[in-house]
Parts: structure tokens; C-alpha cells; sequence
């Protein structure tokens, strides 16, 4: 672990410090390695005049790497009442830099507090309610959203499907809307040992940039379809879609797809035309 150059305490310290112990009930797994914080902080490129949201932040490794490196103005949101005084140290050694809200990140809109320029998303997030997030990120209307790329870390296997091609037995409807609505890639994989305590799984730190115009069609239908086709993954589609509520052939046949494949097998762009034609269906005078 590379020693603090802001002057601020080691996070082993500050831990100590505040009575840092991490909690399972709240998804938390403290880095305590500064350089590996660093490496997470510049992944999101330049942060020169940019606000960057943070979620979970605990004893606020990766909130002192970000405003060392440059950054605007960190808004962090945390709900453990104890990483509250610790990140209040870090308020203090950048005034005006640093926006401390206690709160749930699910209830909190960050739009709240944006107030113009670049906005970035940069988090090592709690794995209990990181897909949860992404997925409130990710139906965000009108689109674009408010940010203009998101540096998350996740679970490995949570960061494959994220990314899963189609054809790939982890393909589905997590897959489908992350790379309909973004660019999706892994940058880097984060070893177990480098947590307090060390999860059983291995982390990835995972990049998303929003498409500024994704395919058109209607996301909630989008999800609609998706919810249909992978819910019963074995099946052909014309067995699984029979749920929807329409002539399933027709449907398949206005989207172009075979109605003996199956959900996996289908492109982002056959679930987005799969989803138009629903919404003809549903609207045949629209």
C-alpha cells in the first residue's frame, strides 16, 4: 500500500480512526490500496473542471484519489453514518470541492446536485445494490442522461454479463440494455486480496459511455420483450413470447427474427426490433 501525499492519514488509520469496521449488510468491502484507487480515478480520463458522482465511498479512498487528481467537485453519497466524519476530513482539506449527502444512493437523484459542465460517474460500488444502480442509470429519460461516461467496479460475473455478446450462455436482459443504451467494456480485474475483508468473488472495474442516439424504440417495451424472451431462455421464441399478449409469429416475423431461436441467440438489435413491432402491434394506428 503507497503512503498518503495528500496528508491525509493511511485508510488503515482512518478506518481505525472512525470505527470503520465493514458492514455485510451494507455491501461493503474497503480498498485500502491508494495506488489502486488512483488507477480506478484515472480510468475515467481527464477531471480537470469535471463533477464526478461517487457512490459508497466509505473511508473515501477513491474520493481522495479523484480530487487529487483534479476534479471539479466530488459529490458523494454514503448511508453509513460512521464514513460521515471521515469523509468530513476530506471536505476539509478541499474546501468547496467536496459534497458530503447521507443518504441511500437508490432514493437519491444526483440531478439534484449537478450543477453544469462534464458530470462522471466513479464508484466502487456496494455489490448489494450495484445492479440495482446501474439499472436506474441506465432507464434514465429522456436520453442522454445526465452523465457522460460511468467507471464502476462490480463483481466479475456481474461485469461479464454486463458486457456478454449474444450467443453467450450469459447473455441476457442486463446484457441487452447496458450495450443498447451504452459502449460496455471491462478495463481491469481487481484481485480479492486487495479488499478488507476479501470477497469471495474477484472484482472488475467496468467502463460505460452512453450512445448519444441508441436505436429507437421504446425502453420499456424493450424490456418488455426482454423480460418475455429470457425468463424462458430454453425455449424457442415462439414458445417464450406467447406471454406477450400478441400473434407471436407476426411479431417474429415484422422483427425478421427466426421463431426457433432462442434468447440468447438474438442481437441487441433484434430485441429493439422485436420491441417496434410489439409497439405496432399495440398501436396499429400510431
Amino acid at each position: 500500500m503507497t503512503s498518503a501525499s495528500d496528508g491525509l492519514p493511511p485508510l488503515r488509520e482512518v478506518i481505525r480512526q472512525h470505527g470503520l469496521v465493514a458492514r455485510k449488510s451494507l455491501g461493503q468491502n474497503f480498498l485500502f490500496d491508494l495506488n489502486l484507487t488512483a488507477r480506478i480515478a484515472r480510468a475515467a480520463g481527464p477531471l480537470t473542471g469535471v463533477t464526478v458522482y461517487e457512490v459508497g465511498p466509505g473511508p473515501g479512498g477513491l474520493t481522495r484519489a479523484l480530487l487529487a487528481l483534479g476534479a471539479a467537485r466530488v459529490i458523494v453519497v454514503e448511508r453509513d453514518e460512521r464514513a460521515i466524519a471521515a469523509l468530513q476530513d476530506i471536505s476539509a482539506l478541499y474546501p468547496d470541492r467536496l459534497d458530503i449527502i447521507a443518504a441511500d444512493a437508490l432514493g437519491f437523484d444526483p440531478q439534484t446536485r449537478v450543477r453544469g459542465g462534464p458530470v462522471r460517474i466513479v464508484a466502487n460500488l456496494p455489490y448489494n445494490v450495484a445492479t440495482a444502480l446501474l439499472i436506474n442509470w441506465l432507464s434514465i429519460e429522456p436520453w442522454p442522461p445526465w452523465f457522460d461516461s460511468a467507471v464502476l467496479m462490480f463483481q466479475r460475473e456481474v461485469a461479464e454479463r454486463i458486457v456478454a455478446a449474444s450467443g453467450s450462455k450469459i447473455y441476457g436482459r442486463l446484457s441487452v440494455l447496458a450495450q443498447w443504451r451504452c459502449e460496455a467494456r471491462i478495463l481491469f480485474d481487481v484481485n480479492a486480496s486487495a479488499f478488507v475483508p476479501p470477497p469471495n468473488v474477484t472484482s472488475s472495474v467496468i467502463r460505460l459511455v452512453p450512445h448519444p442516439e441508441p436505436m429507437p424504440c421504446d425502453r420499456r417495451l424493450l424490456e418488455t420483450v426482454t423480460q418475455a424472451a429470457f425468463g424462458q431462455r430454453r425455449k424457442m421464441l415462439r414458445q417464450s413470447l406467447r406471454s406477450l399478449g400478441a400473434d407471436t409469429a407476426a411479431l417474429l416475423d415484422t422483427a425478421g427474427l427466426d421463431p426457433t431461436a432462442r434468447a440468447e441467440d438474438i442481437s441487441i438489435g433484434g430485441f429493439v426490433a422485436l420491441a417496434r413491432a410489439l409497439a405496432a402491434a399495440r398501436n396499429p394506428g400510431a
